[in-house]
């Protein structure tokens, strides 16, 4: 082998090896806890992962879920259907993934986002051209909220 390939070879080698730079970005993974039979959580996570998240699930009864938010500092006018942990943060229900990459960048002191409820038209609750207006709300460390986002009400 001529020594011009050997160093092609092995450059092609290292850069296989070579861990990533700094300015490239890995996937956000999302373990997200939820009752196993519900529909408007899988297809929630469906949009997380078609916006490039990874999510690993965790089964819980209605009791076991309720555990879990009290366990993360939900309040409880702030709970959803599932909740989920991402980076040091929660996110309560059915929070979209731009809200949530914006919490990522951003990185606030908080507990994470929710939104109340089951919005219609929020991801995973329906078609958005139909939605209700909702709020996504940013959970500060007392327990307070304040708006992160409003969505309003398909025209």
């Amino acid at each position: 082998m001529s020594h011009s390939r050997r160093s092609v070879l092995l450059g092609a080698a290292a850069l296989l090896v070579a861990p990533k730079s700094a300015g490239a970005q890995s996937a956000p993974q999302m373990n997200v806890f939820k009752d196993p039979n519900c529909g408007c959580c899988s297809a929630w996570i469906e949009i997380l992962e078609q916006d490039g998240f990874i999510i690993t699930t965790e089964a819980r009864t209605s009791g076991g879920l309720v555990q879990e938010k009290i366990k993360r500092g939900i309040p409880r006018n702030m709970a959803s259907c599932h909740t989920a942990e991402i980076e040091g943060y929660v996110i309560e229900g059915h929070v979209p993934p731009r809200d949530i990459r914006k919490l990522l960048a951003e990185r606030p002191d908080a507990i994470g986002l929710a939104v109340p409820g089951m919005p219609f038209g929020s991801p995973g609750m329906g078609p958005e051209s139909q939605r209700e207006a909702y709020e996504v709300h940013l959970i500060l460390r007392d327990g307070a909220t304040e708006v992160y986002t409003h969505y309003d009400a398909a025209a």
